[in-house]
């Protein structure tokens, strides 16, 4: 084992261009490996995730994430109108504020609508659409890319200079692994995530993965997605994924589909969040996270519009993504767990996607 780790480790992840983005800056691509045949490509704009090979159940590589081949793809007017957000890390707050305001300290922030009336994965420009500072390297879990970005002081309306740290490490057993800090000068709530969309079978949609989730309780949303403050039982619904369930077993009975936050039922230290299984290929992902929440969201709105890097259109449920997080509104929902950030302290959050197979 340690042989196999040292091959992991020893060299650095491989630096490629990825393109130019429209004001002309150049952009990279990082490539991670393992010895086992997996590989993620990640650039650094927006902290994106834009490729992740991962063998099947006969031990060939194939994408299970959805992704272009190049910058252009996440600045293209279609990608930017749908609005996606493929990959990408998210910041400086992972999903909604309801209309785009909270309180703070007694002092009335406002943020920019992106979502109709409310504040969507961080403003017009959140972390998504900007280059971050990175540095490829390795450490004894395998090869890592840190990415590091100064938010100043009213960006996008929120307050303090936040400095974010996002490691990506791709371990010798099969984890991708994402390790999130921030400190900053002001007090300001924070949330970060990343908003990748699997799909482990490669086929049109994401329907068959069958899914189980570590939650017994979840966000009622209204009709803008806002939690109404009521925790509700999974129990007897379709979003009881206690055992294992297909995504489009139930689906039709959720207006809009799934795009709601479950309230995991562990929160101190790595906890389970989810595992997917994709019967076709036997492809497996655990999901572990320090989070409270999870947010599983099955690709409601992709329409056909986007076309893949391997020329595949994303249409409807074409992948599915959970993105570990603090709840959505939580600025302006006190009985959630806090997102305040303060002077002298250091967020830290962990989330782990581990593949494997069943045969």
């Amino acid at each position: 084992m340690p042989d196999s780790i040292q091959t992991t480790t020893a060299v650095a992840p491989a630096t490629t261009s990825f393109g130019q983005t429209q004001d002309g800056t150049e952009v990279q691509l990082y490539t991670l490996t393992n010895a086992h045949g997996l590989k993620v490509s990640i650039t650094n704009y927006g902290g994106t995730i834009t490729s992740l090979l991962v063998p099947d159940k006969a031990g060939k590589p194939g994408e299970v994430v959805l992704g272009f081949n190049s910058v252009s793809g996440y600045q293209s007017p279609e990608f930017l109108k749908s609005g996606p957000y493929f990959g990408a890390l998210i910041g400086r707050y992972g999903n909604r504020i309801a209309k785009g305001r909270f309180t703070l300290d007694g002092k009335e922030y406002t943020l920019a609508k992106n979502n109709g009336e409310n504040t969507l994965h961080g403003g017009k420009k959140g972390f998504d659409k900007v280059l971050w500072q990175a540095e490829p390297g390795t450490s004894a879990e395998g090869q890592t890319l840190k990415l590091t970005y100064l938010s100043k002081d009213g960006e996008e309306g929120y307050p303090g200079n936040l400095t974010v740290t996002v490691v990506y490490t791709l371990t010798a057993d099969d984890a991708l692994k994402i390790d999130y800090s921030a400190t900053t000068d002001k007090a300001t709530p924070v949330n970060l995530t990343n908003h990748a969309y699997f799909n482990l079978s490669g086929g049109p949609d994401v329907l068959g993965h069958e899914v189980t989730i570590a939650a017994d309780r979840y966000n009622v949303v209204d009709a803008g997605l806002i939690p109404t403050g009521e925790l509700r039982p999974v129990k007897g619904t379709p979003f009881d994924f206690t055992l294992p369930h297909a995504i489009g077993e139930r689906i039709a009975q959720v207006p809009g589909g799934y795009d709601h936050n479950w309230l995991l039922s562990q929160t101190t230290g790595l906890h389970a969040a989810a595992t997917v299984y994709e019967p076709t290929t036997g492809r497996t992902m655990e999901v572990t996270t320090t989070e409270p929440g999870l947010q599983f969201y099955t690709g409601n709105f992709l329409d056909g519009t986007l076309k893949g890097a391997n020329g595949q259109t994303y249409g409807k449920h074409a992948g599915f993504c959970m993105e570990t997080q603090h709840f959505p509104d939580s600025p302006n929902q006190p009985k959630f767990p806090s997102t305040i950030l303060k002077p002298g302290q250091t967020l830290q959050s962990t989330t782990i996607y581990k593949f494997g197979v069943r045969q």
